[in-house]
């Protein structure tokens, strides 16, 4: 139950940053696709970076590299498909172009071809970042995302130093609650007998992805349910990021022993239906929102029955 509990936890605070962000962002002048994509995208990660850290202390990275590839592959295979399901439909406008989009998926599934030999070292840890940023700038010189710093005011904000100090008792929260997750996560595979990457990746996955699923419940009774879909993408996209600054603040080389092909054909088969289905009609319908859902549930399977 407590282990529940701190999912719900990383929940609220999680989702408290964000909409402190948000109005900060608008209050700056951040257009809504940045703020939609990068801003938010980023921030939405914050329970997979904390629970990273947290599997760093503990010395077992197999939990952020668990965590990190079932939080992208759910996003697009559970949580965008909770959107079309329940929604009856949920249209892709996300103002990115069939090749912008094909990149930022390659960004996403980067870190699993990486480590297809069971091994992440830090120069790969290096390149993952890299490519994050080789994609913030494409997107941005075409869509102008950058603000000019001479019309940056942060006056607009106003209460500054509560803002500051509201963000880090939430983010103090978070790392608590991302603790004790990873130290239960641990102790559940050994009681289960069952890899701690396989339960991070089935498991704590689906925790840390709470506010990317708030939010899609949100949209939908909003009735906008297009404007989560920038959040999603750029969420994904942060993940492959969280994963380079995580391997090059591990030091060492990271070995995954848990880790095989199936996984990679897995995701490419989820990654490549959500792309065919978001580019035939430009929306998922509620049926193509099934299929992607039983993607997921076929990931679920091929981790459970073939470790």
């Amino acid at each position: 139950m407590i282990y529940i509990f701190c999912f719900f936890v990383l929940w609220y605070s999680a989702g408290k940053i964000v909409d402190i962000i948000e109005k900060v962002a608008k209050k700056i002048g951040f257009s809504s696709f940045a703020l939609s994509f990068f801003v938010l995208g980023i921030l939405t990660s914050i329970p997979e970076f904390s629970v990273g850290v947290n599997s760093l202390i503990k010395k077992t990275p197999d939990i952020f590299v668990g965590n990190l590839i079932g939080a992208s592959f759910y996003l697009f295979t559970i949580v965008i498909p909770i959107l079309a399901v329940f929604g009856g439909g949920v249209k892709m406008v996300h103002e990115l172009n069939y090749k912008d989009m094909i990149f930022a998926l390659l960004v996403v599934l980067a870190p699993i071809f990486l480590i297809a030999d069971n091994v992440l070292t830090r120069t790969e840890g290096v390149f993952l970042i890299l490519i994050y940023f080789i994609l913030f700038y494409f997107i941005e010189r075409k869509k102008s995302l950058h603000i000019s710093f001479r019309d940056l005011s942060f006056k607009k904000v106003g209460h500054f130093i509560e803002i500051v100090f509201e963000l880090l008792i939430h983010l103090g929260i978070i790392f608590v609650a991302s603790n004790f997750i990873v130290n239960q996560t641990i102790e559940y595979g050994k009681i289960l007998g069952v890899p701690i990457f396989v339960v991070s990746v089935i498991i704590l996955a689906l925790g840390t992805n709470l506010p990317e699923i708030s939010l899609a419940v949100r949209s939908i009774f909003m009735g906008k349910k297009e404007v989560a879909l920038g959040d999603y993408l750029g969420s994904a996209a942060a993940n492959t990021l969280i994963f380079g600054i995580l391997a090059l603040l591990n030091g060492a080389r990271i070995h995954i022993e848990n880790y095989s092909l199936k996984t990679l054909i897995v995701n490419l088969l989820g990654l490549g239906i959500f792309y065919i289905f978001s580019q035939s009609k430009k929306e998922i319908s509620a049926k193509e929102g099934q299929i992607l859902m039983l993607t997921a549930f076929l990931f679920v399977l091929v981790e459970v029955l073939f470790q």
